[in-house]
């Protein structure tokens, strides 16, 4: 990336989200290591609003930031963390000064059954409950865990692209931004965004797509500097990484679908390659919001992408929540249906 497409990103993001600091050269240090990021900003602590009732189609969480400005967690969240937080608070101290931190938006806490997700294909991607049949979506309990076994979400800023074909799998994108399973002992909220650290990754195939896997823990966790590969989870926390290879090939079967493939004879890749996985990845969402590939009914309405033409203003984003259910207004889902995923 050019520096003058980074000082022309950093000014655009000046006048929407957050004001330019001169901590803004370190992002550019540091995202040497991964070229070609996309707009990289001074970090910012985010709100989230809901919308909706809970427990029913209509429920949503949009985000925003400190000032009140609606944003796109799949679209206006940086990839990569940078060095300092707001107010010229350091960021987590990890072992290895060298290490890249990303933005993880959590989706689903651990040990929860309802399957929360971004809205790729609604105006600015807020967090909703998914469907099938006209029903909501739980995960089952597979035996012996309880709900999702790990704080689960999405790294913002990445897409895996339906129309890009891996090579060494031979399957093609699930058109949605790149899955984390967050190992740390917290338990996260809907909507929380989270710095995390990089471990590894596993090649999920579900019915013939590329989902992607990333095993990374949350940069505050106590065991953060002492994790800094796959095999140290396997060493330090045996049958986690066997744990989770079972739950991601059995949680579709109660819903009478078969067990989920894998690349790599099911096993996990090491940090380098999830890093090229995670920079592909990021590489197709730049062209996704700069109109450059075919967008697969993805939503890219924006705030602070300066060159895309999906970028809108701020009282655009405030009309879009504005136009959904004020919060605790919709027909709840009765508690009857599916009740079973709740014990």
């Amino acid at each position: 990336m050019s520096s003058l497409l980074r000082r022309s990103a950093l000014r655009c993001l000046d006048t929407v989200l957050t004001p330019y600091s001169a901590s803004a050269n370190k992002v550019v240090t540091q995202a040497t290591t991964l070229p070609h990021l996309y707009y990289l900003r001074k970090t910012m602590h985010y709100q989230t609003e809901q919308r909706g009732q809970p427990n029913s189609p209509d429920y949503r969480i949009y985000f925003k930031t400190l000032e009140g400005k609606y944003i796109s967690p799949f679209h206006d969240i940086p990839l990569v963390v940078e060095s300092e937080q707001d107010n010229g608070v350091p960021a987590k101290k990890l072992k290895n000064e060298n290490e890249v931190l990303y933005n993880m938006v959590v989706e689903v806490p651990r040990w929860s059954n309802a399957k929360m997700e971004i809205a790729t294909k609604e105006p600015l991607n807020p967090i909703k409950q998914d469907m099938k049949k006209g029903k909501l979506r739980y995960v089952a309990n597979i035996f012996p865990h309880k709900g999702y076994i790990w704080n689960y979400g999405a790294l913002p800023q990445t897409w895996e692209d339906p129309g890009h074909e891996d090579k060494d799998t031979n399957c093609c994108g699930d058109n949605d931004p790149i899955d984390v399973c967050d190992i740390g002992t917290q338990v996260c909220s809907p909507g929380q965004v989270i710095q995390v650290k990089v471990l590894g990754i596993l090649a999920m195939i579900d019915e013939g797509e590329m989902d992607w896997k990333v095993i990374a823990i949350n940069a505050e966790d106590p065991d953060a500097k002492n994790l800094n590969s796959i095999e140290d989870v396997r060493k330090t926390r045996p049958g986690h990484l066997e744990a989770t290879v079972d739950w991601f090939r059995k949680y579709k079967v109660p819903d009478g679908k078969p067990e989920n493939e894998f690349g790599f004879n099911s096993q996990f890749k090491d940090k380098d390659f999830a890093l090229s996985i995670i920079n592909s990845t990021h590489e197709h969402w730049r062209a996704l919001v700069q109109k450059k590939t075919n967008a697969g009914g993805i939503e890219c309405k924006n705030l602070s992408c300066c060159d895309s033409p999906h970028r809108c203003g701020a009282d655009d984003a405030r009309d879009v929540v504005q136009s959904a259910p004020a919060f605790g207004n919709a027909n709840p889902v009765s508690p009857e249906v599916d009740k079973w995923h709740f014990v």
